[in-house]
C-alpha cells in the first residue's frame, strides 16, 4: 500500500511539472494576466472572490482553480485567507442545500457502500469524521458537504472541522499559485516540493484513515 501511494505522489510530481512545462513552452498563459483580471475588480476583488467560492459548489467549478488564482491574485497569505472564507462558504451552502431537500434525496439511496458507511458513522462522530475526510480528502469536497447535511451532523461542528480541515491544502494550493508571480525560480520549485508533499501526505496516511473510518479494503470485499 505505501509502495502503490509513493507511486502516486511521483505520478503527481511528473503531472505537475508536466503541465508547468507545456504551459511554458506551448500554451504561454501568462499568471500575471490571470491576476490582472481579477484585481480589475478593484477593492471588491476579494468579496467577488469569495462570492464566487461561495456558489461554486452548485456549479461543479473545480476548487484547485479557484485556489491557485487566489494564490496569483492575493499571494499565499491572504490567498489562503479568502480561500478558507469562500470554500467554507461553499461548504455551508452545499451543507444546507442537502438539509433542505435531504428528503427528496434520501428516497433514492445510494448503492456506494463506501458512502453509506460514511454516512452512518459521520451520525455518531460528525466532528471528528468531517475532520479526517478534510484532512484526507478520499471523496469529493463537495460530497462531504453533502452527506454531512444528510448526517444530521450539528452546523457548528461541521463549520470548525472544515476550517481546520482544509487549512493545510489551502495554503498549498495559494503558495503554488503565489510562488508564478515574478521570476524566481527557486521559489517556484520550492512552491511545486510544498505542494507536493502535503498532497503525498494524505496519500500514505489514506490507509490508516480508511481503517478508522471504517472501510478498509478487507472489509469491502466481505
Amino acid at each position: 500500500m505505501v509502495k502503490k501511494n509513493w507511486i502516486k505522489g511521483i505520478l503527481l510530481a511528473i503531472i505537475v511539472g508536466s503541465l508547468l512545462f507545456i504551459n511554458h513552452n506551448y500554451i504561454n498563459i501568462r499568471p500575471e494576466g490571470i491576476r490582472e483580471w481579477i484585481l480589475s475588480f478593484g477593492i471588491f476583488s476579494p468579496i467577488i472572490y469569495v462570492a464566487l467560492y461561495t456558489i461554486r459548489p452548485l456549479i461543479l467549478f473545480p476548487a484547485s482553480i479557484l485556489s491557485l488564482a487566489a494564490g496569483l491574485a492575493f499571494g499565499a497569505l491572504w490567498g489562503t485567507v479568502y480561500t478558507i472564507i469562500g470554500a467554507t462558504l461553499g461548504a455551508v451552502v452545499a451543507f444546507l442545500v442537502a438539509k433542505k431537500f435531504g428528503k427528496n434525496i434520501t428516497k433514492k439511496k445510494t448503492s456506494n457502500v463506501r458512502v453509506q458507511k460514511v454516512q452512518s458513522q459521520m451520525e455518531v462522530n460528525g466532528f471528528f469524521y468531517v475532520l479526517l475526510l478534510r484532512l484526507i480528502p478520499l471523496f469529493n469536497f463537495d460530497l462531504i458537504s453533502y452527506l454531512a447535511g444528510l448526517s444530521k451532523v450539528k452546523l457548528s461542528h461541521f463549520v470548525v472541522a472544515t476550517v481546520i480541515g482544509i487549512i493545510p491544502g489551502t495554503f498549498a494550493y495559494n503558495f503554488l499559485g503565489s510562488s508564478f508571480v515574478g521570476d524566481n525560480k527557486s521559489v517556484v520549485i520550492f512552491a511545486v516540493v510544498v505542494f507536493i508533499l502535503i498532497s503525498v501526505l494524505p496519500l500514505i496516511l489514506s490507509k490508516k484513515v480508511r481503517s478508522k473510518l471504517g472501510f478498509a479494503k478487507t472489509q469491502e470485499k466481505r
